[in-house]
């Protein structure tokens, strides 16, 4: 084990203390936007929608605060770390497969190409990154955690995004398509 190891994660701490903290009040938030997506399912909505657009956010944040508590843990090395931050790429893959059966099964909204990189390629390409790293974490251990502090980053993004995307179909375009449905 590297001497290195514990002050390479020691200078991380804020990062992740301000990251962990920003993942684990934005998945409280999503719970006001699941709240709004109530409204789409009693319109007609489905599981399916929600599993695809709704659900995957508060997995990004989730990970995201799990990256954070993962890495503040006091390690004696990197190799539990790396391990886990593999695990959870690979999961990630696999969950992001799922998203996207989900995202082409839903019949109540159509994604457009915007859709299709924040909902499903940006969260893949984030999950592979954090496989790919955990491999790279022993042999260039600061370069590595620059990119797991990118991922974790874009996953907050990420969820941002998706979830203000979502608000504002709901509250903005759900009602002008329910409007534009009536008068026809």
């Amino acid at each position: 084990m590297p001497e290195a190891t514990v002050p390479l994660l020691t200078t991380w701490e804020n990062f992740y203390a301000i990251v962990g903290t920003a993942a684990a009040t934005l998945t409280g938030l999503m719970f006001v936007v699941i709240t709004l997506s109530v409204s789409i399912r009693n319109r007609g909505g489905s599981n399916e929608t929600l599993g695809a657009f709704s659900t995957p956010n508060v997995v990004h944040f989730c990970i995201a605060l799990l990256i954070a508590a993962l890495l503040s843990a006091p390690w004696s090395g990197l190799e539990m770390p790396g391990l886990l931050l593999g695990l959870i790429g690979l999961g990630g893959t696999i969950y992001s497969f799922i998203v996207l059966r989900r995202f082409t099964r839903q019949r109540n909204y159509k994604p457009v190409l915007e859709d299709w990189a924040w909902h499903v390629v940006i969260p893949l390409a984030c999950y592979i990154a954090l496989f790919v790293v955990a491999i790279v974490l022993l042999n260039n251990p600061v370069l590595a955690m620059f990119f797991v502090g990118a991922v974790t980053v874009l996953f907050l993004f990420v969820g941002i995004h998706n979830s203000w995307d979502t608000v504002t179909f709901i509250s903005v375009e759900l009602p002008r398509l329910e409007d534009k449905s009536q008068d026809s």
